[in-house]
């Protein structure tokens, strides 16, 4: 469960509420089920649309250097914990396991068995040529990014209808952002969803722009 200010979950005690109703109903279905509370701050990754969140998963299961690091973490730890299901696997032992099974291709390589499985895509898809980046109107950090926003940009831009739109994330929580520096891109297939999106960012960009201290916490519990 995703916790922050602008995801669906914005409280612990709301988590926590959570969590109970899915494990009672895991309980009378008979079905181990763990529910972990992850960070809710950003978007994970670094693309919002069908595209750009395969480029994001592909480049973390070929290890790239570009691969978005917080996706990567998030991955690791959640599969971790489905490794420790294993009664033989010792409690914290999970992690490293699955990192293992990441560093040395076997996770790529049983993602390309399941895509030749399925019926590998024949089209190519790109992000989409109609592209706009949102600026930073002032110099600081990134304190806040609206998830919601983010998500009704990317909607609006034509995702996930249109396989190549949506945001591409350039700065995330934490970074230094000078003025007129870009903090995200935005793609769409189509001048009308184009400027709907365009629209939405003029109004509120989903970005705030401040100091350090003003940061939000992370309820997290890996």
């Amino acid at each position: 469960i995703p916790v922050g200010p602008t995801a669906k979950v914005r409280h612990m005690r709301q988590a926590q509420r959570l969590r109970k109703l899915f494990e009672f109903v895991g309980d009378q279905l008979s079905i181990h089920l763990e529910v972990i509370i992850t960070d809710g701050r950003q978007p994970v990754g670094l693309g919002i649309g069908p595209v750009l969140e395969a480029r994001d998963v592909m480049r973390v299961l070929q290890n790239l250097p570009e691969a978005p690091n917080d996706l990567r973490q998030k991955s690791l730890r959640l599969a971790g914990r489905v490794i420790e299901f294993d009664p033989d696997v010792r409690g914290g032992k999970g992690y490293s396991i699955a990192r293992d099974i990441l560093d040395s291709g076997r996770a790529l390589e049983m993602m390309n068995t399941i895509v030749a499985a399925q019926g590998k895509q024949r089209k190519k898809f790109d992000p989409g040529q109609l592209s706009h980046e949102v600026l930073s109107p002032e110099t600081g950090m990134v304190v806040g990014i609206d998830n919601l926003l983010m998500a009704h940009i990317a909607r609006f831009a034509g995702a996930p209808m249109d396989k190549g739109a949506g945001v591409d994330l350039i700065k995330k929580l934490g970074d230094r952002v000078e003025k007129g520096e870009p903090l995200y891109r935005v793609h769409a297939e189509f001048p009308s969803d184009f400027n709907f999106a365009l629209t939405l960012c003029a109004s509120d960009s989903g970005y705030s722009i401040g100091d350090e201290d003003q940061i939000p916490s992370a309820f997290v519990e890996f």
